[in-house]
Parts: structure tokens; sequence; C-alpha cells
């Protein structure tokens, strides 16, 4: 809708994978201005034929949790090879016509993984940390390094923050997904509505000359600071529509305690400086939603146990659900995501006995940027970009426990790749961009992709970049090896005791 609403001059073509009933709304309502045929990005021919007489390309296809969550394989294939695909697409079409199209990559904050509230700020060049079996997170890191090593004329990578859309409550009540959010993560949503409305100001803005220095680059997609909450505010918001709160509905050993993602990011901004994109803080798409779907208004007729046995209770039965991980024993997620059994016993039951941080004295004040503290990032972020040279490359490979091999570089060229080396000894190129301001390390070991093999605990030991993320909701001792194999959990590894001995 926000797209459209760009001049007449402007036409878009979609690619639908199955589910045509949008796009034939749109275009009844658009005439000509609107185009669609059924695709799959993992077939390369299909890209091609949907970039081939394109200004703009809008990458936002990909498959998302929940569903991620249970098809690893797809996943892969469809957010990695299929973003490979666009990519190649886009630059044949540049090749052959001496046009690029200019990309558009759709990432997530998935990609940073877990923080706790005490990590409850971030920005773009942070470590990237995919949760433990978070096979979507991995893959999103993926597709970004292929969109960045592919040296496209004019890109970009908005990293996407949770998202506040039309029918929320009903499609989290499918999966045992729901439980996945941290009652005391620090989340900072957007709205679908005030997404949209930033690419079309992002495509204005360039067709009027005025975006600057807008392209080759990394973004935070954020609400700002009304759109900052903690995971537990989310659930009671949501929860008030149907008459109720998260204190009646859940108990608080139902939510995981860690490996899950999201923050306050301290870059939102940017975007909104540059497009004025948004419209709706958490508190008014509430109430928007709520005049939106009064029928969920005749909930508060039921009684609380109606609600938490129609709905909530079938779902802590569902194999994504922790509680069905703690009741079947499984070893490896219990460990990934509480720290071991012992560590679950621990939560409380009852919510007299939980301490949530947004109900602490002073909570609302900590949503301002003027509290807000920086990760560090390896280098001497007082200079100015034009300023970086061969000196800064390798101050900041020593903080993520590698080397820089290049022996010289064109002080302020952030985008002609360099050579690297990271703590296993492997040998890697990415440009400066790449590596310190877009967060990217080595792809061979550092992203769980390849082999879906989990290793920050040993990593993290090496690499101080991420140590200062990781050990802060993992415990020291800890050194396991997590793997997906065939859709299964496995946990190797054990307690270390600084001596290496485990």
């Amino acid at each position: 809708k926000a797209f459209m609403q760009l001049s007449d001059d402007f036409s878009m073509l979609i690619m639908v994978p199955h589910n045509i009933k949008e796009a034939t709304r749109y275009k009844k309502t658009y005439g000509g201005r609107v185009s669609y045929f059924t695709g799959d990005v993992r077939k390369i021919e299909d890209c091609k034929r949907l970039v081939a007489n394109a200004d703009y390309v809008l990458h936002m296809a990909a498959l998302i949790p929940p569903k991620a969550d249970h098809d690893a394989k797809s996943t892969l294939e469809i957010n990695v090879g299929g973003t490979e695909n666009m990519v190649n697409a886009v630059k044949e079409v540049g090749v052959s016509t001496g046009k690029e199209p200019k990309f558009i990559y759709i990432s997530t904050v998935a990609v940073y993984g877990s923080r706790t509230f005490d990590q409850r700020w971030g920005r773009v060049g942070d470590p990237l940390l995919p949760s433990v079996f978070d096979v979507y997170g991995a893959s999103k890191i993926a597709a970004e390094r292929l969109v960045l090593d592919a040296e496209l004329k004019n890109f970009t990578i908005l990293r996407q923050t949770a998202v506040l859309y039309d029918n929320l409550l009903a499609n989290n009540i499918k999966d045992g997904l729901m439980f996945h959010t941290t009652w005391n993560c620090a989340i900072e949503w957007v709205t679908a509505k005030d997404s949209g409305i930033l690419l079309k100001n992002v495509i204005r803005a360039d067709d009027a000359e005025s975006i600057g220095d807008f392209w080759n680059k990394v973004y935070n997609i954020g609400g700002g600071e009304f759109a900052r909450q903690t995971g537990y505010e989310t659930f009671d918001d949501g929860f008030k529509v149907i008459g109720g709160s998260a204190k009646k509905f859940f108990k608080p050993n139902w939510n995981l305690p860690r490996n899950f993602h999201c923050f306050w990011f301290t870059d939102s901004d940017v975007l909104e400086e540059k497009f004025r994109f948004r419209s709706q803080s958490t508190a008014e798409f509430w109430k928007w939603y709520k005049s939106r779907h009064r029928l969920y208004g005749l909930a508060k007729a039921l009684p609380t146990c109606v609600i938490r046995g129609l709905i909530l209770k079938p779902l802590l039965k569902n194999d994504n659900a922790p509680q069905f991980w703690v009741k079947s024993g499984d070893k490896a997620r219990i460990q990934a995501y509480f720290g071991g059994k012992e560590e679950y016993d621990k939560i409380p039951t009852e919510w007299q006995n939980y301490q949530l941080q947004c109900e602490k004295e002073g909570y609302s004040e900590l949503k301002s940027l003027k509290n807000a503290f920086f990760l560090n990032h390896g280098y001497d972020e007082s200079k100015p970009d034009d300023q970086l040279g061969i000196d800064d490359m390798r101050a900041a490979a020593k903080f993520r426990g590698g080397e820089c091999l290049s022996e010289k570089m064109e002080k302020g060229d952030l985008y002609t790749k360099l050579k690297w080396k990271c703590a296993e000894g492997h040998e890697f190129t990415a440009s400066p961009y790449t590596v310190l301001k877009a967060g990217h390390w080595c792809n061979e070991c550092c992203y769980p992709h390849k082999d879906l093999t989990w290793r920050f605990d040993e990593l993290a030991r090496k690499n101080p970049f991420f140590g200062q993320v990781w050990w802060d909701s993992h415990d020291k001792s800890e050194n396991f090896v997590y793997t997906l194999k065939d859709g299964k959990a496995e946990l190797n590894g054990g307690n270390y005791d600084g001596n290496g001995q485990f």
C-alpha cells in the first residue's frame, strides 16, 4: 500500500510463491501499475524474470519462524540460496544492460542473537551471534554476507526489528514459538505500516536525488523511544485486547530466560532522520488493533481457565515449546535455552517471586538514548570514516582474535576487500565495511549456516568481540557444541575448568 503511493510512473512486479490472493487484490486496486507472477527464489530463471526490467529490487522473500524452526533445509535453500539467485540475477542485468537495479535486502534483528537486559542497547556493527538452533537467524547472516561480498553498485541491508502487524495475536497462538520471547528482553518494535512507508520514502528520496549517502550500508529499522518495551510488556499489551494480562494467563517459567534476540537500537533514528517514516507508537498500534478486532473483546466474558485451557496449555505440548523440551528431556535445548535443568528449576513458578525489569523504579527513563551505552567494536570509532586505515583494521582484527593480513589499504576506502585471518586460522577476504561496520567476521567457523553447528562457547574464549555479548548470558564454565542434524538437536562437550579440562 505504501509503495503504491509513489507517483503514477512507478509500477511494480511481484513474484509470489503460491498464494496470489493479495497480489490479485492489489492488481484489481491499482490496475496496470501492478503485475505479478508465481515463482520461486530457488529458481534462478524466476529471479531473472523478476528483475529483468527493474530499477529497484526489494528482496523480502524468506522462510521465517515458526516455519523456519521446523524446516531447516528449506530455510537455508530459500533464505540463502534464494538470495544468491537474486544477487546473481541483479548482477547479470547490470552486465547485459549496463544498468544494474538498486538492491534492497530485508534482513532481521535475529542476526544479533541473544541479549540480556544488561545488554539492552545495540547498533549496526555489533557482533552477529545467531541464537543456538535459530536457523533463520543463521540463514540471514549468510544471506547478508552474499550481498556484502557481491560488489553490487547500489545495495542496502535493512535489519528489520520485531514487527507489529494485523493478525499478530491469531498467528502467535499457533506454535510454541510464542514462548521463546524472554520476559525481560528489550524489544524495539516497529509496525508493518511504518516499515512499508520507509521503503516508499527510500525510493521517493532516491528518485528525487535527495537520498544522500544512503546506499551501500547496513541499517537497523526500529520504531524509536516510544516503541521500546520488554517482552513482558508486549505480551501484556496483546492480552489486554482480550481483557486479560500476561500474569493472568501465563506462568513465568513457561517462557525462556535466554537464547532469544532483540534489543533497543542506538541507531534506529538514523533512518527516521533521513526518511521520516514513523507514524505509530506501540500504544497507538494496540489502540488501532483493538478497534480493528472488536470481536476479541468478547473473550473478556470467558474465565481465565478457559482461555488457558483452550489456547495456551495445548501450545505447551507443541514441540517448539520450552515446556515440551523440559518434559521430553531434550538436553540440548534445555542447555541452550536455560543453561541446564538445574537452572530451569530455579525459575519461579509464580509472578510474585519473579523480578520483571519493567516494574523496577526508573525503568521508563532507561528507554531514552541519553541512557544508552555501546559495545566495543575494537577500533577508534572517534575517527571519521575517511581517516580509517590499516592500523584500525589490525586493531579490529586483534579484538576479534585474528589478524588483518593485508599490508596496506587506502585510507578511508571501506569497500575494497582486504585479507583477514580468524583465531581458527581460516583466511578470508572481506571489505573493511563488512567487518568493522556490519559486524561480520569469519564465514567459515563463526556462523552455523554451513553445518548447523553452534560453537560460540569456544569461539568467545578466543574472540573478545564475541565474548562481550556471549558471556553476559552464559557461564564461562560452559563449553558446549550444539548441532542440528535432520531436525534433531544434539549436544556435545561439557563444563570447562579453565585449565583445558572438562
